[in-house]
């Protein structure tokens, strides 16, 4: 092996433990592996060689220890230190057996712990009376010779001891081991030392990198006892490190022990738990190499930062982070108003036409838009929606169509993309079209019209690609005639209609509606195995219900029973008087107009009318209070104030006619 010198202050450090005859072997090849390694002997076996060998590991004053046979053996069981075996080679055995045959024709080798198979193959092509045995202790391979001895044989093949041992025994030696396996053995420690030194510039890197890490990151052994921790970790815990390696972790933060993942190989992570004065983000992780767990790690994290870091990814990822989360398979119902409306959204999904959806409060026009959007080719683009009615006129012109630097007071530094430009090569859903401004409608219609986008501030248009799904629970077609909706841009939503029909038109659908949203709330309480009790309690009431809300009430109400399903056990918290606490309006009577007092109206006119009386009686019931009016009807508190509203300036014109 040829290798460049090396400075003695970067050599590494190589002590051969070995006995007598081995010992001078080792000695005359030393000079050959001077220019590589600081090569000493050490001349002892067993106890007192385990007794040096530590010594000198805790000096730190070894990089490998290089031995042979029982004192190879011993060294590797009790050492941390990586051990070079000396190891016999088939040349060395024939080389010896030679030597033996010239002394006698019935020859002995004595070997540690273990005969070797293959030699019991080779006696029988080299025809030679050829005795194996093993030993395990001196005493027991003194015996070994003791045997041999009354059966004849007087040479024995082995190690420096064994060679030792037989002459005291008056036998005669044949010593095992050659220069070349001693200078393999040289060469092994030399690579075991530089792949050792290699590991340990791996170990400073990641130490260094550990050192500057926020996160706390301590290791363990397969016994928990500490193997390393950062700086951060320190801090943490208040210990020193010096203090603490080589302990268990359970005793220094009993709160952090890694015994359930040392016992199961299975990580732990994101668990929430108290440090201190501290609320940390805690992962265990268990440490694999070569297939096998060596130890686990443990990660703590500052809540507080983790809740900054997320605040701040949700803040710049959240212009690309717009996705539609249901599909036209998950719209529940089979009567035939709503699969008609499944079929009709499914067809249109295979085009890039605008698509208007009308239907009440609550009837589910985002989940058709979103469906409609997972069904067609934009699929895998943005889905964006935005409502329309929840903006002030300036503020939704900004979000719509964006703005560059300095447009106006408080503008973004660079500008901002509009949501018509995040959606580029996806779809925009615009909810509650019937509330958007006059003046914006203008500036909606032309970007339909080129699919252009103008940013507030800039001169320059931007092209895009984007199909439009509108919604509303307005009359789109009241609202042109009473010149508050533009009528061309009414022309230009409306070139795919579907019709929503309300939950009291397709009274077949609640059974199965309630009982999904029923199993959802419950699974999120985990009660889920007290749902058909509670559907067989509530259907009856809601079989005959209105819902004027329609589903969105419908999943209030089945909240607000789920909240009292913790609470209770057994189904007399469901009595008809606790339901009526609980859920008033399941119990209001529908007003309902009288043939004899009320002139014919139409179909529409009478749905408007009930649904105001329902409103009035629900406002009676709370005291006037719009906010929880708002809240048992299902309704926002700008649908409440829009729909009295309307059935108020209804009155007004009835009153004049």
């Amino acid at each position: 092996m040829k290798l460049p010198g090396i400075d003695d202050a970067k050599k590494p450090k190589i002590w051969a433990i070995s006995y007598k005859r081995l010992s001078r072997l080792i000695d005359s090849i030393i000079p050959n592996y001077a220019p590589y390694a600081d090569i000493r002997i050490i001349d002892r076996t067993f106890d007192d060689a385990l007794e040096s060998a530590r010594e000198l590991e805790r000096a730190g004053e070894v990089d490998v220890f290089l031995s042979a046979g029982a004192n190879g053996a011993y060294l590797r069981n009790n050492v941390t230190v990586p051990v070079a075996l000396v190891k016999v080679t088939g040349f060395d055995i024939l080389l010896a057996l030679v030597k033996a045959r010239q002394i006698s024709e019935r020859i002995a080798i004595v070997t540690y712990q273990a005969i070797s198979p293959e030699l019991e193959e080779v006696k029988q092509l080299l025809n030679l009376d050829i005795e194996q045995r093993s030993y395990s202790t001196i005493d027991d391979a003194k015996d070994q010779f003791q045997s041999l001895a009354a059966a004849g044989y007087k040479v024995i093949v082995g190690s420096s001891l064994i060679t030792d041992l037989a002459e005291q025994a008056g036998l005669t030696g044949i010593f095992l081991y050659s220069p070349n396996s001693v200078r393999q053995a040289f060469d092994d420690a030399l690579e075991i030392a530089r792949i050792a030194r290699l590991e340990e510039a791996r170990r400073e890197r990641l130490n260094t990198i550990l050192r500057h890490l926020n996160e706390g990151v301590l290791a363990v052994d397969m016994a928990e006892r500490i193997q390393s921790l950062n700086p951060a970790m320190e801090q943490l815990l208040g210990v020193r490190s010096e203090s603490v390696m080589g302990k268990p972790l359970s005793e220094v933060a009993p709160e952090l022990n890694l015994s359930h993942t040392l016992r199961t190989g299975t990580a732990e992570l994101a668990q929430i738990e108290k440090v201190g004065h501290k609320t940390v983000a805690v992962n265990r992780i268990p440490i694999t190499e070569h297939g096998l767990q060596t130890g686990a790690v443990l990660t703590c994290q500052d809540s507080t930062a983790i809740q900054r870091a997320d605040r701040n990814i949700r803040s710049h990822s959240r212009p690309r982070n717009f996705v539609a989360k249901y599909h036209l398979s998950q719209i529940i119902g089979e009567s035939p108003a709503i699969r008609h409306a499944r079929a009709l959204a499914l067809q249109y999904a295979q085009t890039d036409s605008t698509v208007l959806i009308t239907g009440e409060s609550g009837t589910g026009k985002e989940l058709f838009a979103q469906g409609i959007h997972n069904a067609s080719r934009r699929k895998n683009h943005s889905f964006v929606a935005i409502n329309c009615a929840a903006f002030p006129e300036s503020l939704l012109e900004s979000e719509l169509f964006g703005y560059e630097e300095g447009a106006f007071s408080g503008s973004r530094r660079g500008g901002k993309a509009g949501l018509f430009e995040s959606a580029h090569t996806g779809t925009i859903f615009l909810d509650e079209i019937g509330d958007m401004p006059l003046a914006l409608q203008t500036r909606l219609l032309r970007a339909l019209q080129e699919k252009e986008v103008l940013r507030l501030g800039s001169n320059d248009l931007t092209p895009v690609d984007v199909r439009v799904i509108a919604a509303t629970n307005c009359d789109l077609k009241q609202k042109r005639a009473e010149g508050r909706f533009r009528e061309d841009l009414f022309y230009r939503l409306n070139i795919l209609h579907i019709d929503l029909p309300p939950l009291r038109e397709r009274r077949e659908d609640i059974p199965p509606i309630a009982a999904h949203l029923l199993g959802e709330a419950l699974r999120r309480v985990g009660a889920l195995h007290r749902r058909d009790e509670l559907v067989a309690a509530l259907l009856p009431r809601f079989e005959h219900y209105p819902w004027p809300g329609n589903i969105r009430e419908m999943e209030n109400v089945i909240e607000r029973v789920t909240v009292l399903c913790q609470s209770s056990d057994t189904m007399e918290a469901f009595s008809e008087k606790t339901l009526r606490m609980i859920t008033p309006e399941l119990f209001v009577a529908t007003a309902t107009p009288s043939t004899g007092e009320h002139p014919l109206s139409s179909l529409h006119n009478l749905r408007q009318d009930s649904e105001t009386d329902y409103i009035e009686q629900v406002l009676d019931k709370c005291n006037g209070n719009h906010v929880e009016a708002a809240k048992i009807l299902g309704i926002s508190r700008v649908t409440l104030w829009r729909k009295l509203k309307h059935s108020r300036n209804g009155e007004k014109a009835a009153r004049k006619t």
